[in-house]
């Protein structure tokens, strides 16, 4: 009898539950866990396959009768911003952002707690304690950082580093062929910046500084509010059962 490798990956099936972006539908998820030494070469082969890291964990979903959820990365050396998004990059140029060791703070926690409080109250996030938040930054086994965003201060063309309160901020894996954007939060009563529409603008630019091709947005779909504004990223690629493929519209 053969024996598989210990540290081969192991697949799973959630249990159906509501759906978190379509009313009235159920949502099951297919997933394995990312620990020990394969993990930052797991994750780059299961991004490529459509799966999204949460802490320790690998998904994507499996829903039956419905493919509403789209993968969707950014070639970023032809990414063009649109008139709106060039406004956008204009408003926040006072800010900076600084590449940071992924460590939950409690100013961080703060600045989460307010998005959640005033963005997605009803959300699956609503009741995350700081416990919650820690593993959500800290538990990883592959390459994370937080790219933390604040206003220009008198040292900064000295130092790199903004100063005062921290405005937003970008939870990003680095992987062998591009990033992808974990999870990002801002503060409420900025409103006026788009800093969720600023952070991915500012990210496309830092993925091609890196010398990667691709940013990782996770899941368009183009039914829920919450998730169809990344259409607005072209061109852009699209996963389906063939392959990636490009989209410019």
């Amino acid at each position: 009898m053969t024996r598989e490798p210990r540290d081969q990956a192991q697949f799973y099936m959630t249990s159906p539950s509501p759906c978190a972006y379509l009313e009235g539908r159920e949502e099951r998820k297919v997933f394995t866990h990312l620990v020990g030494r394969r993990a930052p070469d797991l994750n780059d082969t299961l991004t490529l396959a459509g799966f999204r890291r949460s802490q320790t964990i690998a998904y994507r979903p499996a829903c039956e009768g419905c493919s509403a959820c789209i993968s969707i990365r950014i070639p970023v050396d032809d990414f063009k911003p649109s008139r709106s998004m060039r406004r956008v990059m204009a408003a926040n140029r006072d800010l900076i952002g600084q590449v940071l060791p992924n460590r939950a703070t409690s100013e961080y926690y703060a600045l989460f707690r307010d998005y959640l409080r005033t963005r997605h109250p009803e959300g699956g996030m609503a009741d995350m304690s700081v416990m919650d938040f820690t593993l959500m930054v800290e538990d990883s086994h592959v390459t994370t950082e937080i790219v933390d965003y604040r206003r220009r201060g008198p040292d900064s063309f000295i130092n790199g580093r903004g100063a005062g309160p921290v405005l937003a901020a970008a939870l990003i894996d680095v992987l062998s062929d591009g990033v992808s954007m974990v999870y990002s939060f801002y503060a409420s009563e900025e409103d006026e910046r788009s800093l969720g529409t600023f952070m991915i603008l500012d990210q496309i630019e830092r993925t091609r500084k890196r010398g990667l091709p691709y940013l990782y947005l996770g899941y368009f779909i183009e039914e829920s509010p919450k998730m169809a504004y990344k259409a607005r990223f072209l061109p852009q690629e699209r996963l389906s059962i063939d392959g990636w493929h490009r989209a410019e519209s």
